[in-house]
């Protein structure tokens, strides 16, 4: 492996949330150290996950089947759609494991100052599904954030008279944070006690 290949991985591996330059190096040193047991392994895993994984194209997860595992599984609640940011975040609500309905992953949250509008989400998707699936509640996930609240006053707009209710998470996350951080127990309860929006917004 010359210079430049080593490099390069450096590179790509500082790309990775969480890790700079000098982790990179530390990631890529113990990698090219543990090639048969570590570097290889990953490199094929790597190579399947972006030949097989792929978007669900009615709620957006990732998985090797469309629609995925969640979408297709009968014994999940249709009566109820969670709505969350990203992936991310959906994941963590299953290892949660006190939701069991289905979800709905927006891709972001509205956003002016880093020019995210509504084209840049599945907003108009979700609002497809309402009288295609008719969930009795949509349950929003989102960040406790401008950006959380922003996004989810406008899809509450769009979905007046749709007969649909439309509930929010509990504040058991703080103001600010983020879901993927939490912790199983504190997403449990945000699920359990969750509130109709009315609610929510009046008590910011």
């Amino acid at each position: 492996m010359t210079i430049s290949d080593i490099d390069r991985l450096i590179q790509l591996l500082a790309k990775l949330p969480g890790l700079g330059p000098r982790s990179a190096r530390r990631a890529a040193l113990h990698l090219l150290k543990k090639r048969d047991s570590l570097m290889q392994p990953l490199a094929r895993a790597l190579d399947d996950a972006a030949a097989n994984i792929r978007s669900c194209s009615a709620c957006g997860n990732l998985d090797t089947a469309d629609p995925c595992a969640i979408c297709a599984d009968p014994r999940r609640d249709a009566a109820t759609i969670c709505v969350v940011a990203d992936v991310a975040d959906l994941w963590a609500l299953e290892r949660a494991g006190s939701y069991k309905g289905r979800y709905h992953v927006l891709g972001g949250t509205l956003s002016a100052l880093d020019g995210i509008g509504p084209g840049q989400l599945t907003i108009e998707s979700l609002v497809a599904r309402i009288p295609k699936e008719k969930p009795e509640e949509l349950i929003f996930a989102l960040n406790p954030t401008i950006q959380g609240d922003t996004t989810i006053y406008y899809i509450q707009k769009k979905l007046q008279g749709a007969g649909v209710k439309i509930t929010t998470i509990a504040r058991g996350i703080a103001f600010g944070g983020e879901l993927e951080y939490a912790d199983e127990m504190t997403l449990a309860r945000s699920i359990t006690n969750r509130l109709p929006v009315e609610s929510y917004q009046s008590g910011r």
